[in-house]
């Protein structure tokens, strides 16, 4: 018989725990032990993706639903008003603007995830697509109210996304329809063949002095925060400790991101056994 990955064995368990059609626990345990054994890795990433899906539960309903995370989006903006008046207050010769990511940091996508977790699913390009064009993100606690305040202290407001060049007229409108000022096509740039933004920062930063930049990944201040191989990231972030207090407001985002993918990866196939990997190799 075939040998498969633990993780396989686990995901068509809970698969078929979870299932409409109840059996005995006994007959359910037997069944998925042997459905998996038999099972190739294609055929085994419905249960996969099922079992990743109930994994980002916990964290779907706090970005979703929690008191905690309204006040934490709400410090950050109130802490972004600071810095903004701050380094508006430092001498430039070019017009000021504030950059600031999308999702996560001024959309809230928590619907999608929460809809991820019910259906027992995980993250595609169709369905994360069939989810903007629907336009119906609501702005997170605080993020309206300081890009106002911004545009008000005379800064552009720039919104560097890993959005896709066709979610942006979806992006547009649900950015517009909230009242997010500079919700237009030279405002808002979309990925175009690299998630880096790099490219994107550096060409507003040709016309503009870059007074603050807020996101819910590191990524979002600088690219080389992509390395996460050293400690998780974490002395990168010690060593650039004072620039990113100046200048980078972070956003909670306890459902996605890079710092996931330095643990699980980005193969749904690889995942449950890498993080397995990791609590075995954390817990005490």
């Amino acid at each position: 018989m075939k040998n498969v990955p633990l993780a396989l064995s686990i995901a068509a368990t809970l698969a078929v725990a979870c299932s409409s059609t109840r059996k005995a626990p006994e007959a359910n345990a037997t069944a998925a032990v042997s459905d998996a054994q038999t099972t190739t890795t294609a055929e085994a990433v419905p249960y996969v993706s099922f079992a990743l899906s109930q994994q980002n539960a916990d964290a779907a309903i706090y970005q979703n639903s929690s008191a905690e995370i309204r006040r934490l989006f709400q410090q950050c903006y109130e802490l972004a008003r600071l810095r903004l008046d701050a380094n508006l207050a430092k001498s430039h010769v070019l017009p000021a603007a504030v950059i600031v990511d999308i999702d996560e940091t001024v959309l809230d996508n928590s619907p999608y995830q929460i809809t991820g977790v019910a259906k027992g699913r995980t993250f595609t390009q169709a369905n994360w697509a069939e989810w903007t064009a629907k336009a119906e993100a609501e702005a997170l606690p605080g993020a309206l109210d300081f890009l106002r305040y911004a545009k008000g202290r005379g800064c552009s407001i720039f919104y560097i996304s890993n959005r896709s060049i066709a979610e942006r007229e979806a992006t547009i409108k649900n950015l517009a329809s909230l009242g997010f000022p500079d919700a237009d096509d030279r405002h808002v740039l979309c990925m175009d063949k690299t998630s880096d933004k790099t490219e994107r920062r550096a060409q507003v930063k040709a016309s503009h002095y870059i007074a603050l930049l807020c996101g819910d990944q590191l990524r979002d201040f600088d690219e080389s925060f992509k390395d996460r191989t050293t400690d998780y990231g974490r002395p990168r972030v010690d060593a650039a400790q004072d620039t990113l207090r100046n200048y980078f407001i972070m956003l909670p985002n306890a459902m996605y991101g890079t710092w996931l993918d330095a643990v699980g990866g980005k193969t749904d196939s690889l995942k449950l056994d890498l993080k397995q990997n990791f609590f075995s190799k954390h817990a005490y």
